[in-house]
């Protein structure tokens, strides 16, 4: 995921890379003397070098030796199973900023729009944002030399470096028509796991998006939820929809926020006893417990389905939505001596009822991934047994997480993603806002009252003839409500900020509103479990 910008649609092409890249995560050092078997190998090392030796020496042109030991290797790893993989050392160092948290940097979130630098959100807090960079500017001269065409690598390699280095840039204000020089010191940037956090409009339902379980997950979730309590959450939704998962123990910490100490919440057996472990609750916090709902989806995984595992299980949380991922198996990262990595699945996890997850994976990559994000709703099987719950109610396992009750996702056309992947709603986000920057004042009303006019249509007709793209009519009508959306959200960003951004798009989201629905069955699951409800 590219860590100086936050789409407000996950890609699937990027949910796969992740959770290919073995989510969960359990690093080990593994002394050299145990890497070998005792079994001889040399005659099956033998045949290797031979065949490696007759393709240096006959292939019909030259061949780097080092591509091919890391397709050896990669080839190796792959015939074991979807998430033990090797990282080159490059991948493994953006892959370890991921889960650290953090880069440094000027902190922006950005997208190249017509080969253009532009400016999607400073993040908060960051040193761009004090230097009063926002939605929109253009970047267009870096130390003095022209930014367009830069492509995103060329971005981090520019604007990242170390804490407290400078970096002259100049910036296009939307509706200026001269740019204005700025120096900006370079600092730390968080990388957040928790994108939103806030009320509905309900007054009593709180909201926590939790995209990924990084080394802050539980720190962040903990704020997050100190912060709605003192606003009067009743009850919370926790919204796991499209998280790919990440560090196992924070979603060991995660867990332990909503249960009373004492009680199984994960489990993880292998075919090495060191790499079996027992995870409980420990009654690290007192926060009053109340009900809540947990959304998944078909691309919620590992670290995710450990949490709505412990929450089904323990009858301690509804979880609605779609079966999510299935992926149970556990990776240690091993760091190999020119830095590069492998990650070795080297246990299954399991959840306090006993059920394994992991969905089957012997027709191959194509089919695990494809079969798992299927839109029509996985029926129970014979993979799916039956386990029994803290109040004895029936829970399937063996493929994902089968939801509690059900939503439905809301369907759009071709067309709207095209209108996303060519930045529309970005771009005419940033002109209504300029349109109508009165409406800052007030975010209930401008989400519960601002209309577009007739106007919308024409302006959306000519962005798309500008970006090259054939206007749908049938399509615009029918995804309609959601564009609106997707145009206002971007009008918020601009008018305030990326949290409500994101205010926007949830309080719209009708799953989000289902899952509101289905707070009365919650509660009644806090009965059923004899969890001692209020403070």
């Amino acid at each position: 995921m590219n860590p100086m910008r936050i789409d407000g649609k996950l890609k699937k092409l990027l949910w796969f890379v992740l959770v290919g890249l073995g989510v969960v995560l359990l690093y080990v050092q593994i002394k050299p003397t145990r890497l070998y078997p005792q079994e001889n190998i040399r005659t099956d090392l033998d045949r290797f070098m031979e065949v490696f030796m007759y393709v240096k020496r006959y292939y019909v042109e030259p061949v780097e030796s080092e591509k091919l030991i890391t397709g050896a290797i990669e080839g190796l790893l792959g015939k074991l199973d979807p998430h033990s993989v090797y990282l080159p050392q490059k991948s493994l160092e953006q892959e370890s900023e991921r889960m650290e948290g953090h880069f440094e940097g000027i902190g922006i979130e950005f997208v190249v729009l017509n080969k253009v630098l532009t400016v999607v959100s400073p993040i908060v807090g960051g040193p761009a944002e004090a230097a009063g960079l926002a939605p929109g500017d253009q970047i267009i001269r870096i130390e003095d030399k022209s930014a367009y065409g830069i492509t995103e690598d060329e971005v981090f390699k520019k604007l990242r470096g170390p804490k407290g280095s400078k970096v002259k840039i100049s910036v296009l204000h939307a509706g200026q028509s001269e740019p204005f020089d700025v120096v900006i010191t370079r600092d730390r940037i968080p990388i957040y796991s928790v994108y939103a956090s806030f009320m509905l409009d309900d007054g009593k339902t709180g909201y926590i998006w939790l995209a990924r379980f990084a080394k802050t997950s539980s720190e962040e979730m903990q704020a997050a939820l100190k912060e709605l309590e003192a606003q009067g959450m009743k009850q919370l939704i926790l919204d796991l929809r499209y998280n790919p998962g990440g560090l196992l123990e924070q979603a060991t910490e995660l867990a332990d926020l909503f249960i009373p100490g004492g009680h199984r919440l994960v489990y993880t057996r292998g075919r090495n006893k060191a790499n079996d472990e027992d995870f409980f609750s420990t009654n690290s916090t007192d926060r009053p417990i109340m009900p809540l709902v947990v959304m998944i989806d078909h691309g919620s995984a590992s670290a995710s389905e450990i949490v709505a595992g412990a929450m089904q299980d323990l009858d301690r949380g509804l979880v609605v939505g779609q079966t999510s991922f299935g992926k149970g198996l556990v990776q240690n990262q091993i760091r190999l001596k020119d830095g590069a990595a492998i990650r070795l699945t080297v246990a299954r996890y399991y959840t306090p009822s006993g059920r394994l997850i992991q969905r089957p994976y012997d027709n191959g990559l194509v089919d695990y991934y494809t079969d798992a994000y299927d839109d029509k709703e996985q029926k129970p099987d014979s993979l799916h047994k039956p386990y029994k719950t803290r109040a004895g109610r029936t829970v399937l396992g063996g493929g994902g997480i089968v939801p509690d009750s059900t939503t439905q996702p809301e369907r759009i056309t071709r067309f709207f993603n095209q209108l996303v992947s060519k930045r529309i709603f970005f771009e005419l986000g940033a002109r209504y806002a300029t349109r109508h920057k009165e409406q800052a004042a007030d975010f209930n009303r401008f989400y519960a009252q601002f209309n577009f006019g007739e106007e919308l249509a024409d302006d959306m007709r000519a962005m798309c003839k500008k970006h090259g793209l054939e206007f749908s009519d049938e399509a615009y009508k029918k995804d309609l409500a959601v564009i609106k959306t997707m145009i206002k959200a971007e009008m918020a960003r601009n008018l305030w900020d990326s949290r409500h951004y994101y205010m926007m798009i949830k309080y719209a989201d009708p799953e989000v509103r289902q899952a509101v629905s289905f707070m009365p069955a919650a509660q009644k699951l806090l009965k059923l479990g004899k969890w001692k409800t209020g403070n």
